[in-house]
């Protein structure tokens, strides 16, 4: 089944060209089912390379999928046109009185300041907080995962000596929660970030279970109780060369960056990175809509406010 997003979003076009099954707004009026509702705040500055990322492993799924974009009223994304942002999104006060399936709040370029001196942290507690009585299961990723947990449990980011940078391998913690069913003994995630969360910190708080993590990077993956929040540390849905373009934007601005780690073959930037994730970002993503949202999120999604829980 298909994902349906907007019918001149950018994304169309590259997944319809990957096979990725798109259906648009025109046709899907014409369906006659209960397409899960999957709102996506995104916190990204390049909205169109995250939006496109997302809507492909959203879309990579028998499930019919509704996605609707929203981003932080009172900050101007200066890396987006605001033609795209008009046409494409709304804010939280258009959405606040509905329903959602799922929610999926993404990584942000903020890690360098404290949470509430981000300008939108006052709205983006709000989403947080209504999320829990409007919105089956959360999906936080890399910054939002770690702002989900200052937010819901107050554990604090903290700073690295050095950026994680590069793709890393992982392993699971807990093989029986179903968000990582199907997966191998190892896999391999891409991390960007300059913070991270204390494994002791997210030990030390009864609701949450850690399910994977990475001897290089920490921690990668925390639920709570029937993954009603989940919390990602890195970025599975990463591109093949997202990563390649921050390395060159950072040199071409003069940053002192570090070449990614396990990225480039032979750790030569002038070839073509080498992509060992996405058969994780694709079952991750899947195992998510199927056994976090759609297994148990209620027929009639104002049931989500109540409480209501369904076996399938």
């Amino acid at each position: 089944m298909p994902i349906k997003i907007p019918n001149e979003l950018p994304a169309t076009q590259t997944l319809t060209a990957e096979n990725i099954f798109v259906m648009t707004e025109t046709r899907a009026i014409t369906q006659d089912i209960r397409p899960l509702q999957i709102l996506l705040l995104n916190l990204m500055p390049t909205k169109v390379d995250t939006e496109t990322q997302l809507a492909r492993v959203l879309g990579n799924t028998p499930l019919q999928i509704e996605l609707e974009l929203i981003a932080p009223a009172g900050h101007i994304s200066r890396n987006t046109s605001q033609q795209h942002m008009l046409s494409f999104y709304k804010t939280f006060a258009d959405v606040r009185g509905r329903s959602f399936d799922g929610l999926v709040i993404t990584g942000a370029p903020v890690e360098h300041l404290p949470f509430e001196e981000v300008d939108y942290w006052p709205e983006l507690c709000e989403i947080m907080e209504w999320s829990k009585s409007h919105v089956h299961s959360t999906l936080h990723i890399c910054w939002g995962a770690q702002a989900g947990l200052y937010y819901h449990y107050g554990i604090p980011k903290r700073q690295l000596p050095q950026k994680l940078f590069g793709v890393f391998q992982h392993h699971l913690v807990d093989r029986n929660f179903i968000l990582f069913r199907g997966f191998d003994d190892q896999f391999w995630v891409p991390h960007s970030r300059n913070t991270t969360v204390n494994r002791e910190d997210i030990a030390a708080v009864p609701e949450l279970k850690i399910l994977a993590e990475s001897q290089e990077a920490g921690v990668y993956a925390v639920k709570t109780d029937q993954g009603r929040q989940v919390f990602l540390m890195g970025h599975a849905e990463y591109d093949r060369d997202t990563l390649k373009k921050e390395y060159l934007r950072d040199v071409a601005a003069g940053v002192d960056i570090q070449l990614p780690k396990h990225y480039f073959p032979q750790d030569d930037p002038t070839q073509e990175p080498l992509v060992r994730w996405r058969s994780c970002a694709h079952l991750l993503y899947g195992n998510w809509l199927n056994y976090c949202v759609y297994q148990t999120t209620p027929y009639n999604i104002h049931g989500i406010r109540r409480g209501e829980r369904t076996d399938g």
